[in-house]
């Protein structure tokens, strides 16, 4: 789709991935007001919803233009979303891909959650020029009647987000996106921009990516050229393409990052959100030439291809104040077996300093599985504190591991999701291998790529299968999995939601896609 350029500015977190005509709850039974404190609650009834992507949907015609459906917790409806939807200052167009990324906060701190989505492949058109694939962003303002038609709806090209860049061909401007509000309260968004190009010394260096971070009052473009930020740019770095934060911490994954002469290597960089010269706070660097940071940087690994990130308590701590970032290389080879991929697993303190809590592949004793080619074990990753109110520990912590490569005996790249407790000793001793009809509700069958969908909070689990095959789930299919019931200590039933099913129209192309 075309959208207008200079959009007005000025935006700043969770999210979960949905499709266009919206169904609003009613206005006699909707809130006077929103009720602020529950995360993801676009009708400000203080229950969460659920928001789930699908970038590959048909709307109006356009192929690929993309769309997001939420529904409501408590049974309140379903609205739909899309560059269709009134007051939305663009068009829906063929591969636009509204929805690639979501994410969910409070921007204007009126106790409703406001949806963010990122639409990457938009061409905009500036001065009767196209420029293809440039991207915007749409943040979309939750009201006490809901969230789509009758919404504020901001439009932001990057010129638009932030006046100090360009807008520019193939930038990918919103591939990824986080939001969330800091400690002390203040919103904050971060936008991947990892097709921007980059010029330092008056060479300009193709594809190595920023991101656009945006907090209270603040704008600023952020590359690897900028002071203190780890890595140096180079060409393809991608820096953006994966993005993953708390209230005190975000990272950015470089997955083309080259680490000595093996290119595509991948590095990830760590910040804080205190502000120091416009900019926020780098504290670390990492890549498996770190020190204390397993295996050997290789070519194609794609170290922080998926990134995500949870609070950690010391015990001599009333709060969160580390972190722990979980760093997925589907990429890595295990021995000779290609791309079966592997995970790490990272405690960030507040200084920076950083130690190794766990690594991981499908050849670590006990783990479940083997390791088998193209497995891409790291393609997303997804970790969650369970209990931020008391001192972490093995019991609190949990990792989801997409494999979306995995064979079972009978069916090819069905893919699956392995369960870690990452603070174990033995990380083997309590990992479960989920895929399909085996821990995950449905069929496996052929080319699902189960585990290439991912993400998590403290109580549940998200699963999406949007290539999903099987009969009935063909437009793809989202399972909402409670930790206890992945855990074995509650028999909770797992939540499906497809099209066609619980007020959810029977359209789509790949419902349930999320990153």
């Amino acid at each position: 789709m075309r959208t207008r350029t200079h959009l007005v500015a000025g935006v700043a977190g969770l999210f979960l991935a949905a499709t266009g005509v919206v169904t609003m709850a009613s206005p006699q039974a909707a809130a006077l007001t929103c009720t602020a404190g529950t995360t993801s609650d676009f009708n400000g009834d203080g229950v969460a919803d659920t928001a789930i992507a699908d970038p590959e949907a048909t709307v109006s015609g356009a192929k690929l233009a993309g769309v997001v459906r939420v529904v409501y917790g408590g049974g309140k409806g379903v609205s739909e979303i899309s560059q269709a939807t009134s007051g939305m200052p663009a068009s829906p167009e063929a591969g636009d891909g509204f929805g690639v990324s979501v994410a969910a906060y409070d921007v204007d701190s009126d106790g409703c959650s406001d949806l963010v989505v990122g639409t990457p492949y938009e061409d905009v058109v500036k001065d009767g020029v196209d420029i293809v694939n440039a991207g915007a962003v749409y943040v979309i303002h939750g009201t006490p009647n809901g969230i789509g038609a009758g919404s504020v709806i901001q439009g932001y090209t990057q010129a638009g987000l932030d006046p100090t860049t360009s807008t520019e061909a193939s930038d990918w401007f919103g591939f990824a996106v986080k939001a969330g509000a800091t400690a002390s309260g203040s919103p904050y968004l971060i936008v991947g921009v990892p097709g921007e190009n980059v010029t330092v010394d008056g060479k300009t260096y193709a594809d190595a990516g920023c991101i656009e971070y945006v907090q209270g009052g603040t704008t600023k473009a952020l590359s690897e050229n900028d002071p203190g930020v780890p890595g140096a740019v180079e060409a393809n770095d991608r820096f953006g393409y994966s993005l993953a934060g708390t209230n005190r911490y975000f990272a950015v994954g470089s997955p083309g990052e080259a680490v000595g002469d093996e290119e595509f290597a991948g590095g990830v960089a760590i910040f804080n959100h205190t502000l120091s010269g416009g900019m926020p706070t780098p504290i670390a660097g990492l890549d498996q030439n770190s020190t204390g940071i397993a295996g050997v940087p290789e070519a194609g690994d794609g170290f922080g291809t998926s990134i995500s990130m949870t609070g950690y308590r010391p015990s001599d701590q009333t709060y969160n104040s580390d972190v722990l970032l979980a760093v997925g290389m589907p990429g890595e080879d295990v021995g000779t077996v290609a791309d079966a991929g592997g995970v790490s697993v990272v405690r960030v303190q507040p200084s920076g300093a950083f130690t190794q809590v766990t690594a991981m592949d499908a050849t670590t004793p006990d783990v479940e599985g083997d390791a088998v080619a193209g497995d891409a074990m790291g393609q997303r990753v997804a970790i969650a504190n369970t209990d931020s109110n008391v001192v972490t520990s093995a019991a609190t912590v949990r990792l989801a591991v997409g494999e979306p490569g995995k064979d079972t005996a009978t069916v090819k790249d069905t893919g699956a999701v392995h369960i870690f407790r990452p603070l174990d000793s033995a990380i083997g001793a309590a990992d479960k291998l989920l895929t399909r009809g085996s821990g995950l509700p449905g069929t496996a069958t052929a080319r699902d790529y189960t585990g290439m969908a991912l993400t998590a909070g403290s109580t549940n689990l998200y699963v999406g299968v949007p290539y999903s095959k099987a009969a009935g789930t063909t437009r793809g299919v989202l399972y909402v999995m409670p930790w206890t019931n992945v855990d074995g200590t509650t028999s909770t039933s797992t939540t499906t939601y497809q099209p066609g099913s619980g007020g959810l129209p029977d359209a789509g192309a790949a419902f349930g896609a999320m990153r």
